[in-house]
């Protein structure tokens, strides 16, 4: 059979078979030299390949190539879990990423992934296959699958799976039902965190987490990490994530997220993740209320240093910062600068490949993970391995995720606060007036927008190894939300056209106490729904825009496959159905709210299109979710500061939003409207809800 280059995709095909069983529904075989055999099968070779190459006439041949040196990546055993925050983990992965991208040719690159398959941990050959196809010129257009397929125990209750395979071993593919996974499995609300459980362990979510690191690796060539402005894209989208999670507390009658400032406090929040791994076979360990971070030294893992360690790399951060400069590796002096220092802040934070100086500012973000993740066994005695903030596939669903990430934002903050306010005229947008604003959901009163539970199906097949053919369905319970239009009236006075920026944010009006916010606190909990491009009349223009259109969101069918419909097969279509994993869920666009309407600020801006403009080719493909990830191959499609109007300090004398505007903004009070009860999809799509409320 010829092959083409999408045949790669099989490789995603239940991690944990062997490379020489059929693969896919159309069960195609790849017809590997005898010695890509693991050690286990050489000796019978010959019955395995007359017993599964000869069952089929679906072929794919691979070419025999000379195998580069594996030693790094196979440091790492096939049944040990994997996390890229561990840097030997990290060096591991990104070796195993640089050979990937040295193959010269996608014959080549097919070959040596096949041969790395089943020596390689799944976890990490998983990791790497997908950054090298994202970034490979021969692949990056393919449609890599979503993560909850290929691994769906990091999604879901590990009791289900024995269930499923039931289902797939005694029930014909045609008959099955899906499997029904409870909306309340991990606790009950006998702990107040749970009431946003929903939100944390969103599948959506944490695969956008998830997927956002595989557009920016850690570690690997410098071409493929040095993105334009990837640094201040680490503050930004983690930002966002902070005023999303906090509205979503606020909404649910939960303060606002503590900071885990004091290393050396106990951690009140308990997680219990109830997850089985399908590769290590192991459950994911648990942490209890008030349990403590120590000193990791954990030789089986190469990962050894010191909470104290870890204050000393804060306070250098601290002391960038307030001295407007940092030392990098050659021991030079260099700025902070007003524009770029918050990209070079965000490098030195993560500590990606890209931090100025490892030795100095060293590892903090990552390796705050790394403590919490190992706080139930810091030394290995007990032969633990990490808890779910190991993973980025994993972290977000752990309520402490939030209050380190809670830490970390605010040393973005108060580098932001040494910056100058923006002035009225760094705001200002001459000649253009925001005249009229209105937020419409179908069926409803303006200035309303309703929320309420859907039923998703997942398909587990792909992820379930040794398990007959055919759709294996997990059924979700998540958040949905109607979709509605913006209508924003716009006043340009001059007498030619002009281009704007619409920018639109939406933030909570009153704080925990139900005491209006001070526009201080309000600009971190500003979430931002949606920008894009403009043309203005001279005169009155009027301007809607459809919430499905967002720049932050992907479409939900991304997330989940609406079975319902019919899925494209091939060619063009199926690249635009699932080409670009990385962007925050549709589904989740919207605050929960609450019964009785949750109320908010809606805030739109028009800002002047020749301070925004990127010089650049137009981007070719998926270009959705611009906003959190970026576009692939270009520049960040925004010239202002991520977050801008409301990443710096107001300006004197403004305490409140209302005082924060200028003639082209216009801010609305709406309210978010939830209904707690289960309402059916339309069978075209997924947020269009809007007849179930007529």
């Amino acid at each position: 059979m010829a092959g083409s280059n999408r045949d790669i995709l099989y490789l995603f095909d239940r991690p944990a078979e062997p490379v020489f069983v059929p693969k896919g529904d159309s069960e195609v075989v790849f017809d590997i030299p005898a010695n890509y055999l693991i050690d286990r099968y050489r000796p019978v070779a010959g019955s395995i390949f007359n017993r599964f190459n000869d069952a089929t006439e679906s072929k794919i041949p691979v070419k025999e190539i000379s195998i580069p040196d594996l030693r790094i990546p196979l440091q790492l055993g096939r049944r040990e879990p994997f996390s890229l925050f561990i840097p030997a983990h990290r060096k591991m992965a990104g070796r195993l990423i640089d050979i990937f991208l040295g193959m010269r040719t996608y014959e080549d690159f097919l070959s040596v992934s096949l041969y790395c398959r089943d020596r390689i941990n799944p976890n990490m050959f998983i990791y790497a296959l997908s950054v090298a196809i994202l970034h490979r010129p021969d692949t990056k257009n393919l449609p890599i699958p979503s993560l909850h397929e290929v691994f769906p125990d990091k999604y879901m209750d590990g009791g289900i799976f024995s269930r499923a395979k039931e289902e797939a071993n005694v029930v014909p593919a045609g008959s099955r039902i899906p499997i029904e996974i409870p909306l309340d499995y991990t606790a009950s609300d006998l702990d107040e965190e749970h009431r946003v459980a929903y939100w944390r362990e969103d599948v959506g979510i944490n695969l956008h987490h998830w997927h956002w690191h595989l557009v920016y690796p850690f570690d690997g060539d410098r071409s493929i990490v040095n993105k334009d402005r990837r640094g201040e894209l680490f503050y930004y989208m983690h930002q966002q994530i902070m005023a999303r999670y906090n509205t979503e507390r606020l909404c649910n009658h939960l303060p606002r997220v503590k900071r885990l400032n004091n290393l050396h406090d106990p951690i009140p929040e308990a997680y219990f993740p109830k997850l089985d791994s399908l590769v290590s076979s192991r459950t994911w360990p648990s942490r209890p209320a008030g349990a403590k971070l120590y000193d990791i030294n954990r030789t089986v893992d190469q990962v050894r240093f010191d909470l104290e360690g870890m204050v000393r790399w804060r306070d250098r951060i601290y002391e960038a910062i307030h001295t407007g400069s940092f030392m990098n590796a050659q021991g030079e002096r260099v700025q902070l600068t007003e524009k770029g220092g918050i990209d070079v802040l965000g490098n030195m934070v993560e500590a990606s490949i890209l931090t100025p100086n490892d030795n100095l500012y060293g590892d903090l973000h990552n390796l705050g993970h790394v403590a919490i993740a190992y706080c139930h066994d810091p030394d290995h005695r007990y032969l633990e391995s990490f808890g779910v903030m190991g993973d980025s596939a994993t972290a977000m669903r752990d309520p402490v995720f939030y209050r380190w990430h809670a830490f970390i934002n605010d040393i973005f903050l108060e580098h932001k606060t040494t910056l100058p306010a923006y002035e009225r005229n760094q705001l200002e947008y001459p000649g253009i007036e925001i005249s009229g604003l209105q937020v419409a959901t179908p069926n409803q009163t303006p200035n309303i927008l309703m929320t309420f539970w859907n039923k998703s199906d997942i398909d587990l097949s792909r992820g379930l190894d040794f398990t007959p053919r055919g759709p294996v369905l997990a059924r979700f319970t998540h958040l949905n939300h109607a979709g509605f239009t913006y209508t924003i009236n716009v006043n340009n006075r001059g007498n030619n056209n002009q281009m704007g920026t619409v920018r639109i944010f939406v933030g909570p009006k009153n704080d925990e106490r139900n005491v209006p916010l001070n526009i201080r606190d309000q600009q971190q909990l500003m979430i931002e729904l949606d920008k894009f491009t403009v043309t203005l009349r001279p005169g009155q223009n009027t301007i809607t825009r459809n919430s499905k259109d967002s720049s932050v969101t992907i479409p939900f069918e991304r997330t989940f496959r609406n079975l319902d419909s019919n899925r494209p097969t091939g060619g063009d279509s199926l690249e635009q159905f699932n080409l670009c994993g990385c962007g925050w869920p549709q589904h989740m666009l919207v605050p929960k709210g609450n019964v009785q309407g949750f109320p908010m600020y809606l805030f739109v801006m028009v800002s002047d299109f020749a301070g925004d403009v990127v010089e650049q080719a137009q981007p070719v493909g998926c270009s959705d979710a611009g906003s959190y990830c970026g576009i692939r191959d270009r520049k960040y499609p925004d010239a202002r500061a991520m977050g801008y109007p409301f990443d710096r300090r107001p300006r004197a004398g403004v305490e409140s939003l209302q005082q924060f505007l200028t003639p082209n903004m216009a801010v609305i009070e709406i309210s978010v409207r939830f209904t707690d009860s289960v309402l059916p999809r339309t069978r075209s799509g997924s947020v269009e809800n809007a007849l179930t409320f007529a």
